[in-house]
């Protein structure tokens, strides 16, 4: 978070901003603005008083980015204002930090290498606190933070117990230097650890008014050498000579982005002493260090790694209702990138899940991708002030028996039924997808599980955007069901009889199994009392009898199908 008072300004005006304004009524544009701004400034004085981060540094930025873009949208009302909370200390810099430009991606750096001069060289970029060390004839004379580039605070008091400071050079050289104090670590795996808030910890132990035991955990990392010698490699080696030879080790030559590209994504999963969070490119100064200024200079750009997770607006909730009438919470995004995904919707699990989260529309959420690059919802960063909730469906009219005739208020549950039933495992209607049924039901084409058996090619051409050659193929998938085993029909039906029970099935017809007692049910592998006893009421309950009358009066399953086909891929590929 050392960068973050000289990237405000640019994370507000880099977004499209004119795109993404809410529509907020003045009066409550005012009240979100206020409140994240409060939000902000304490999260400024936990960081830069108190050493202290308590949201992760890509939570910040995105909130930060949002509070000036929503400052933006209304500026009819609101004017911008400086960034609040910002410590900047007293201790002036002799030269000033003027900080890295940091660039999107590889085409932005392949511009940079073109319009400007080499040579170029990369380093990683070492995640820790920004520093400027002072030596007089060869003495340490001050340690200073960074602070706003110009001004930070006196750190010389914790420079002696930090061994890879040198308090005295070997030669009575006068000189400034910056660079990055950074919590050494063994083994350190970017891609895979994250930060593990190593830049916090270093903030808080050089904060201490106590020395911190962690202090002499912390190593320097020297990336700066205003009016030092003319060439990276002459600095380097002068470095080296002085006492700071970590930078030399991590310094290599590059000549296209290409070749940036391949250390960022080495130093991603490589093992590392430290944290970073992205690569520095580097080259020649071309101004003498009296004229360093903030955000001036334009010889180091950063390529920052691509962060874990993303902050992004919930635009909507919404309920989804499964096969079995359970429901699920599915929160709708404002699209958002994140690695190489455009993330639009996070599942966030049970009703249950969604109440303890508090989840509104206009909250801001943190996402990553799981196994598979699925997106996780991870946690709430910020809630809207105004909190409107929608209501969702109610539990106790939906269960596994429920809607299996499509009555109001089941078309959610019977798309589900639906699509399950299409599946390789059940009735394996290859290509039939989700987006048929919805057709079929909105169409009013479907009246309960299984009535699309008795549809007809003319009925089903006839529904809107169904031409007569996909009619045709969908009336020959529904009719290769009918081959289909009994085993197959069962599962479609929803009757929760386990895999290896219906493997064993010798029953060959739909009367033989309403027949079948409890304990002929247990008799089977996978089935206990309690499930045998559930079986018994699926087969007592009337919807459910009532579609296997339906069943039976078409020829369901046909007698020629073949109870083996049930781990095959069925009657028709």
């Amino acid at each position: 978070m050392q960068w973050r008072a000289a990237a405000i300004i640019t994370l507000i005006f880099s977004s499209p901003v004119a795109a993404l304004c809410p529509s907020w009524p003045e009066e409550r544009a005012e009240q979100e603005i206020r409140a994240l701004s409060h939000q902000l400034s304490i999260w400024d004085r936990a960081y830069y008083r108190d050493g202290k981060s308590p949201v992760e540094d890509y939570e910040y930025d995105a909130l930060r980015e949002r509070l000036g873009r929503w400052r933006t949208c209304f500026n009819s009302y609101y004017s911008m204002s400086e960034p609040i909370g910002v410590a900047h200390g007293r201790t002036a810099h002799p030269i000033a930090h003027i900080g890295v430009r940091k660039l999107p991606g590889e085409a932005a750096l392949e511009r940079w290498m073109q319009q400007s001069r080499g040579p170029y060289w990369v380093q990683p970029k070492v995640d820790g606190i920004a520093v400027t060390l002072v030596y007089h004839r060869g003495k340490l004379q001050r340690l200073i933070s960074r602070g706003d580039g110009i001004y930070g605070e006196d750190w010389t008091a914790q420079a002696h117990a930090i061994a890879a400071i040198p308090a005295s050079l070997p030669e009575p050289l006068s000189l400034v230097l910056q660079g990055e104090l950074f919590l050494r670590m063994k083994n350190h795996r970017q891609a895979e650890q994250g930060s593990v808030n190593a830049r916090a910890k270093v903030a808080g132990a050089l904060r201490r008014k106590q020395p911190s035991p962690l202090l002499a955990d912390i190593g320097l990392f020297i990336w700066a050498w205003p009016d030092g010698p003319a060439t990276m490699p002459a600095r380097q080696n002068l470095l080296s000579s002085l006492g700071f030879s970590l930078a030399s080790k991590w310094t290599y030559p590059v000549s296209e982005s290409k070749e940036v590209a391949a250390w960022r994504q080495r130093w991603y999963r490589a093992p590392l002493p430290f944290a970073t969070d992205g690569v520095v490119v580097h080259r020649e100064p071309t101004l003498i260090g009296a004229s360093w200024r903030p955000g001036i200079g334009d010889w180091a750009v950063a390529w920052k790694f691509p962060p874990p997770q993303t902050i992004a607006e919930v635009k909507a909730v919404e309920f989804k209702l499964g096969r079995t009438g359970k429901i699920a919470v599915v929160l709708r995004l404002q699209p958002q990138a994140l690695d190489d995904k455009q993330l639009r919707h996070v599942s966030l699990g049970t009703l249950l899940r969604w109440r303890k989260a508090d989840i509104v529309p206009g909250d801001q959420i943190s996402v990553s991708l799981a196994g598979l690059g699925i997106p996780r919802f991870d946690r709430v960063v910020w809630r809207t002030r105004t909190r409107v909730y929608p209501t969702p469906p109610y539990e106790g009219r939906y269960n596994s028996l429920s809607c299996l005739m499509l009555t109001d208020g089941c078309a959610s549950q019977m798309l589900a039924r639906l699509d399950w039933l299409a599946s390789r495992e059940v009735l394996d209607m290859n290509g039939l997808s989700r987006g048929y049924w919805q057709q079929l039901i909105q169409a009013g084409a479907i009246k309960h599980l299984f009535s699309w058996l008795t549809l007809s090619e003319a009925q089903i051409a006839t529904l809107p955007g169904i031409s007569p050659s996909r009619s045709a193929w969908l009336l020959h998938r529904f009719n290769v069901t009918r081959r289909q085993p009994l085993q197959r029909w069962v599962k479609a039906l929803g009757i929760p009889v386990p895999g290896p029970a219906l493997n064993v099935l010798h029953e060959s017809s739909w009367s033989a199994l309403m027949a079948k007692t409890s304990a002929e049910w247990r008799e089977l592998p996978g089935v206990g009392p309690v499930l045998a006893d559930r079986i018994r009421r699926w087969f007592a309950n009337e919807t459910v009898r009532q579609l296997i009358t339906f069943l039976q009066a078409q020829g369901v399953p046909d007698p020629g199908s073949s109870e083996k086909q049930v781990n095959g891929r069925g009657a028709d590929s």
